[in-house]
């Protein structure tokens, strides 16, 4: 999909498209203040925002765990431990095909799972047990296709939005994403298989992003049947990681920021989704951040 770099002044008013049963679990509630978009066009949004009819194809890699750790906005913020050095990176592709009062577009989520100011960062647990409520995943790179979703996405939650092309083709048993930044770089390339182990998610997780000077906290929920492939043989030799590499960068800062990660090729686990339900909240505002960014300067996207 090519990258949409105007903002329409059209409100699109679909909630009454949004009738499966999970989305009657998030009565939607209006923003303090309708979002300035540019100067001449505002809007006031519903919220949470809900995607329905939305095709996901995730894969999630080991990478390394100080390269990890340089990429977070504050040293309270801890990658999670995968041990041998490793930590993890979680790349999500999305078409959008419903979405309430916005047009369709694609997105990927590139994110580290992490702790929020840990007492002890216990190594591997957290993310096998939904027990820890300092758990959450922040987003370090999140490219879309609609500028309007880009200014949404900064204003509102600090997400390190971009706009780019980004393509999402399910073909030949392969889910298959390719995103160009704006001089035209293929920079990342993924591919998820469409067939494996089906497993019904129905998850809540929280988003960590910095608006500003604050920490924000933001609930995100998804429910779908997805087909899951596992690696899970690489957390014991991550070298026979590059024997089935679904990963491919290119070029560019992107691609360079990716690189530097030092991914192992071949994922830990894939997941894909033709068709999920989901919903984006706003940030929660009873969340007590244990530390902010006062005095910080703030992080520069690639």
């Amino acid at each position: 999909m090519k990258a949409t770099q105007t903002v329409s002044p059209n409100f699109l008013d679909n909630q009454d498209q949004f009738t499966d049963p999970f989305f009657k679990r998030f009565p939607l509630k209006k923003r303090h203040a309708p979002l300035q978009l540019t100067d001449t066009i505002s809007k006031d949004y519903n919220f949470p925002t809900f995607y329905g009819d939305v095709t996901c194809s995730q894969a999630i890699f080991l990478c390394n765990y100080e390269k990890a750790a340089e990429l977070m906005p504050h040293p309270k913020m801890r990658p999670i431990n995968m041990l041998g050095g490793r930590s993890l990176v979680a790349i999500a592709s999305y078409v959008y095909r419903n979405v309430i009062n916005v047009a369709p577009y694609n997105e990927i989520a590139l994110t580290i799972p992490v702790m929020i100011d840990p007492t002890v960062n216990v190594p591997v647990l957290p993310m096998l047990v939904d027990k820890f409520r300092k758990f959450g995943y922040y987003v370090f790179s999140m490219p879309v296709t609609s500028e309007e979703n880009r200014i949404r996405g900064r204003k509102i939650w600090g997400l390190p939005k971009v706009t780019h092309d980004i393509d999402i083709d399910v073909s030949g048993g392969q889910c298959k994403t390719v995103a160009t930044d704006e001089h035209g770089n293929d920079y990342l390339k993924v591919n998820v298989a469409t067939e494996g182990t089906p497993t019904q998610f129905d998850v809540s997780a929280n988003l960590y992003s910095r608006l500003n000077s604050d920490l924000l906290q933001s609930a995100t929920h998804f429910k779908a049947n997805f087909n899951i492939n596992k690696n899970m043989g690489l957390l014991l030799n991550s070298s026979n990681g590059n024997s089935a590499p679904a990963i491919e960068l290119g070029n560019g800062p992107y691609a360079d920021q990716l690189r530097e990660l030092e991914l192992v090729l071949t994922p830990l686990q894939t997941r894909y989704a033709k068709t999920m339900n989901a919903c984006f909240d706003l940030n929660n505002k009873d969340y007590e951040q244990p530390f902010n960014f006062s005095g910080m300067e703030a992080q520069e996207y690639a």
